[in-house]
């Protein structure tokens, strides 16, 4: 019998649930990662943002894998021990539009840390459509170990 996850395991375990869902464009499963009344900020910019709403922010990151091609991996994660709240890097993979975002994410949780209550997206850069990578200058990726490429394989679209 394992001992139960730590509170910072959990939030750690629920972003991952997350990520997970979002590339496998779940709608039911990313709803399920939310509080009813989930709110996800972006940095200015973003038509229709911020998404309210455990079915908006579903809705669209599911848009996003549909028309972008969007794949996501985390490449950080720093979680409280108290698990109300973390941070992550993460890296967006635009595959059907030859794009890659990078930012950081600010989460806080409900009290028994089962579902995600906020989200902040802050961006590596401003983003740049005419770059092909969106990323911080002089940065060395490779170098500390991060993705190069979307993970694999893509998930099936109807």
């Amino acid at each position: 019998m394992s001992a139960p996850l730590s509170p910072a395991a959990r939030a750690e375990a629920l972003i991952r649930r997350y990520f997970a869902a979002c590339n496998a464009a779940d709608r039911e499963e990313l709803i399920a990662c939310f509080t009813p009344d989930a709110v996800h900020y972006f940095p200015l910019g973003l038509p229709g943002a911020p998404w309210r709403g455990a079915e908006a922010i579903a809705d669209g990151w599911v848009w996003c894998v549909k028309t972008l091609g969007s794949r996501w991996t985390i490449e950080k994660v720093l979680a409280g021990a108290d698990g109300q709240e973390a941070v992550i890097e993460w890296t967006h993979w635009k595959t059907g539009v030859g794009q890659v975002l990078r930012g950081d994410e600010w989460y806080i949780f409900d009290a028994d840390i089962t579902h995600i209550r906020e989200i902040r997206a802050y961006y590596a850069s401003p983003v740049d459509r005419s770059q092909p990578i969106n990323a911080l200058h002089d940065f060395d990726y490779a170098e500390r170990g991060y993705h190069l490429a979307p993970p694999s394989p893509a998930p099936k679209l109807d």
